[in-house]
């Protein structure tokens, strides 16, 4: 199995030129969830079938739930292999990633007759993590070596199209232990920003390996100046989230909800001792509420959370990894979790999880109706289908097929922000 992962570059280059102010300012970058109670679009990405690379092209449908798309001599075609996706408002951005190295960033906007509209190109640096944040998009080039331990985040705001604020993090001093603190995501958390990190050896042999596999920390900083305000610690489970994967959620409560699974490994063999699991900050505070925790590992067996949807008052779809190989993140099957009653259950009704080639959370959506999942399924036969989810029934039934192609990116589009 292997898991699609979100590698984003999105450092926004001075000349950001036409970029749109008209962004929702409480979600100006659409991450997995959306509105489609609106008029607009589905866009769906897809590489090629049996062809290598080769750029993904561009489709647009209107449900996922039935139908058929097809790469040939259909959509708008992409420059560049490494494309990742996301949405701002009424802007689809098509990001390329760099591997180090600058790359371009195209937006499209649909035009009266629902069509997609390139409305501008731009330059990148290469980041590892960014939010929407108030009004602006929060970026974060995180340092991982022993000669750099200082990490740069970049403000741009969303109305005035311009860099307003950027500032310098030591990360070696954050961490405090001699290791470097490498932040997973960025999430806002009222007018906070919550930034989780792992801690890393960043050694130059064991790079990404750490001697303190059985902690999670999260970094609170104060905004819009990034002052550290606090340090949320913990040692019931190893980090939170993974490389470039989102572990926090915040609810319609305001409570937040972090989930990890025992990945922490030194010189490559795995060293967490702790369980898969959800913990909880409650809304307003910034320390864990100690009396809550749900634990994944006691639902599921060997399998831990590859990567989550949330799809609305407390139920949650979950990648869930293959018993055999659980520290592989790649995705081997599904689960429903509620974490306000601490319910699991498998899915059903999902391809064989030998057959899964292809699933990640870039290609998932939800209405966040409390109710419905979208995940965009590519088998070993080489057929890609949306798979519609259900959470009362934890079942899944085939929606929209795409052929010829591999699913790579499910994006909503509103016509107008």
């Amino acid at each position: 199995m292997k898991t699609t992962k979100l590698l984003l570059g999105a450092f926004l280059a001075l000349n950001f030129g036409l970029w749109t102010a008209c962004s929702k300012s409480d979600k100006p970058v659409d991450t997995g969830g959306g509105d489609s109670g609106t008029e607009g679009k589905f866009i769906i990405a897809a590489t090629p079938a049996a062809t290598q690379g080769v750029a993904d092209y561009l489709l647009t449908t209107d449900n996922l739930d039935q139908g058929t798309l097809s790469t040939k001599n259909n959509g708008v075609e992409q420059d560049g292999t490494w494309r990742y996706y996301t949405t701002s408002g009424n802007l689809f951005f098509s990001m390329l990633y760099g591997q180090g190295n600058p790359g371009a960033v195209t937006a499209y906007k649909l035009d009266a007759a629902g069509a997609l509209q390139k409305v501008t190109n731009f330059q990148t640096e290469t980041v590892q993590a960014f939010a929407p944040v108030d009004k602006d998009i929060l970026l974060m080039k995180i340092a991982r070596s022993a000669s750099n331990d200082i990490s740069h985040w970049y403000k741009v705001n969303t109305e005035t199209l311009q860099l307003n604020g950027e500032g310098e993090i030591n990360t070696r001093a954050l961490a405090g232990n001699g290791e470097l603190a490498h932040f997973s995501w960025l999430t806002q958390v009222g007018n906070k920003v919550f930034a989780p990190y792992f801690s890393i050896k960043a050694d130059g042999v064991d790079g990404f390996g750490t001697k303190y596999p059985d902690s999670s920390w999260i970094a609170v900083f104060n905004y819009p100046d990034m002052s550290l305000n606090t340090v949320i610690r913990d040692n019931r489970t190893s980090f939170i989230g993974a490389y470039f994967t989102n572990g926090l959620e915040v609810d319609e409560k305001g409570d937040v909800y972090a989930y990890a699974s025992p990945n922490a490994t030194s010189n490559g063999v795995i060293t967490s001792t702790t369980p898969c699991a959800f913990m909880r900050i409650n809304s307003g505070t910034t320390q864990y509420d100690k009396s809550y925790f749900f634990n994944i590992s006691e639902k599921s067996g060997a399998s831990y959370i590859s990567f989550k949807l949330y799809l609305g008052n407390g139920a949650f779809l979950l990648g869930m990894t293959d018993p055999e190989n659980p520290a592989s993140g790649s995705t081997d099957r599904f689960a429903i979790a509620n974490v306000y009653n601490q319910t699991f259950a498998w899915v059903t009704g999902t391809p064989d999880p030998a057959k899964i080639t292809s699933v990640s959370e870039l290609n998932s959506y939800s209405p966040k109706d409390g109710k419905t999942g979208y995940v965009g399924i590519t088998t070993s036969d080489g057929k890609s289908a949306v798979y519609k989810f259900d959470a009362a029934s934890a079942t899944a039934s085939k929606g929209l097929e795409v052929e010829g192609g591999t699913i790579t990116a499910i994006r909503w589009l509103p016509s107008k922000a």
